[in-house]
């Protein structure tokens, strides 16, 4: 059996974003030479999230009031972790959105149905953030 390793790292312009990271996940599967396996892809900070899903603008934009409905950045006096940070929602939002997903390799190729994507979110942006890639199998 093989392993692979790899870290992809982002720095957003925003607070929030989501960032489509199929091709880099995808160059990252190639690298590997692994045909059949799994891949692991994860954040390695606490207020950002890897998901999959459509990639469809409309969505994405769906999301982000869907998580700002459940936990708003604002007021931060509203949380109790804001007493030294104010990423507490960021905190949160993760939390909805998961911390990773993994995908069956099959063939050399990542067996994602039809309209998945990988995507990096990210909830308290705007500073160097780390995503680990992880691959095994042969």
């Amino acid at each position: 059996m093989k392993s692979y390793r790899k870290e992809l790292w982002f720095n957003t312009n925003s607070r929030r974003e989501f960032i489509n990271i199929t091709p880099e996940v995808e160059e990252c599967l190639r690298e590997s030479g692994i045909q059949e396996g799994l891949l692991l892809c994860n954040a390695m900070h606490i207020t950002a999230s890897v998901f999959i899903n459509d990639d469809e603008p409309g969505l994405h934009r769906d999301f982000e009031r869907f998580l700002e409905k459940l936990a708003p950045e604002k007021p931060y006096s509203q949380y109790d972790h804001n007493g030294y940070e104010d990423n507490a929602d960021a905190h949160l939002k993760r939390t909805i959105m998961g911390r990773e997903v993994v995908v069956a390799v099959s063939g050399g190729k990542l067996d994602l149905g039809p309209w998945e994507q990988i995507f990096y979110g990210e909830f308290d942006g705007k500073r160097r953030k780390r995503v680990l890639v992880k691959i095994i199998g042969q």
